[in-house]
């Protein structure tokens, strides 16, 4: 005989209408000292236009303690209204490199749980693409994984 159990849904589960990839962009050696790669333009990108929509995967409360200590720290989001939950970007999301003077911004998405990294200027050909994980203006603390 069979048990019917309640099946709890896998985190990568989220409707989603549709994502493509993108042939924008890729990744190569950051032209920033000590950020290890970056994302690089492989086309002119025009001002506002989308760079890429990045799925996430949000980390679950009770998995965000132990992932803490974990080198996945510098690569999260910080997601909700008040910045109260964490995610990881998929795609090139959550490799872009940060800068206080950024060309490009991301906006979340939370209902589609996903990140879209639009243009701020247009950014050239084989040009670094930045956003500054921070964005609120003039808030020059440091950021969560630097010591």
């Amino acid at each position: 005989m069979f048990k019917e159990t309640k099946m709890r849904l896998c985190y990568n589960q989220l409707a989603i209408k549709h994502i493509t990839s993108t042939d924008k962009l890729y990744i190569s050696q950051s032209v920033m000292p000590n950020a290890g790669r970056g994302v690089f333009a492989k086309t002119v990108i025009k001002k506002g236009d989308l760079i890429e929509k990045c799925p996430v995967i949000p980390i679950p409360e009770h998995d965000v303690a132990a992932l803490s200590e974990s080198i996945l720290l510098t690569y999260f989001y910080f997601f909700g209204k008040k910045r109260e939950r964490m995610a990881v970007a998929l795609g090139f999301g959550s490799i872009y490199n940060h800068t206080d003077s950024p060309n490009a911004t991301y906006k979340e998405h939370e209902k589609e749980q996903t990140i879209d990294f639009i243009a701020l200027r247009d950014i050239q050909k084989d040009e670094e693409i930045t956003v500054n994980y921070v964005q609120e203006k003039n808030n020059k603390n440091p950021l969560w994984f630097v010591e």
